[in-house]
């Protein structure tokens, strides 16, 4: 019988889908562990910058999520390792945490779920595989994978700025954006690969990192 050929990955996305239904059944459970801006600052509770990366808020959150991590986390752990499947998923989900703290550090913030680590492994498969695209449901044609990687981060901006849903926008910037810097460091060939692409991404995302640090500042100061 053949083995599973992404193993890691198929654990992982087990491990987080009992885990977010314990959480869906039970409140409490549920509390203990999402991201919290209090119970981290205050309470040193540094174990929620993980532990919320395997809860999810409805079904529809999960199965999306999960169905991207099959769909592009199998592909690195195939094509480049386990090692480097898992280095780019946890750290996409620190990365995007990290961000939410410090954009949110002054205010009470909540929040749940693996997108940062599915955008970090996302913005790996862009840049590890150049050429090509990504699809989803509800976009029936493919995007090429450097117009995404821009409207991605273009479109993270606006939704930092507008806050008009409850997406966790912060995280999804940080993850992409930590998960290609672990990216670069295990697989640094990817920056001469995409001479116009790698930079322009990166100028984008660390702007728009900066400007929303700082208003997060002035909001703090003049609330």
């Amino acid at each position: 019988m053949n083995e599973p050929l992404a193993p890691v990955n198929l654990v992982i996305i087990a491990i987080t889908g009992y885990l977010s239904y314990v959480g869906f059944t039970n409140p409490a459970f549920l509390r203990h562990y999402l991201f919290s801006t209090q119970a981290i600052l205050q309470d040193k509770q540094y174990y929620r910058l993980v532990s919320s990366g395997v809860l999810h808020a409805d079904w529809a959150h999960l199965l999306f999520n999960m169905f991207s991590l099959y769909s592009f986390g199998s592909a690195i752990e195939m094509l480049f390792g386990t090692g480097t499947f898992l280095a780019i998923y946890l750290s996409g989900i620190l990365g995007g945490n990290i961000l939410a703290l410090l954009l949110h550090r002054n205010d009470e913030y909540l929040a749940l779920g693996a997108s940062g680590g599915v955008c970090g492994v996302i913005f790996a498969c862009i840049f590890l595989l150049p050429g090509t695209a990504v699809q989803f449901f509800f976009i029936p044609i493919p995007i090429p994978a450097s117009i995404f990687a821009v409207l991605f981060i273009l479109g993270s901006y606006y939704g930092l700025r507008a806050q008009r849903d409850n997406i966790g926008h912060d995280a999804h910037l940080g993850g992409a954006i930590i998960g290609l810097l672990v990216t670069t460091a295990l697989h640094p060939e990817i920056v001469p690969k995409n001479p116009v692409l790698y930079p322009l991404v990166m100028l984008l995302a660390i702007s728009i990192m900066i400007a929303m640090y700082i208003r997060s500042i002035g909001h703090h100061r003049w609330r």
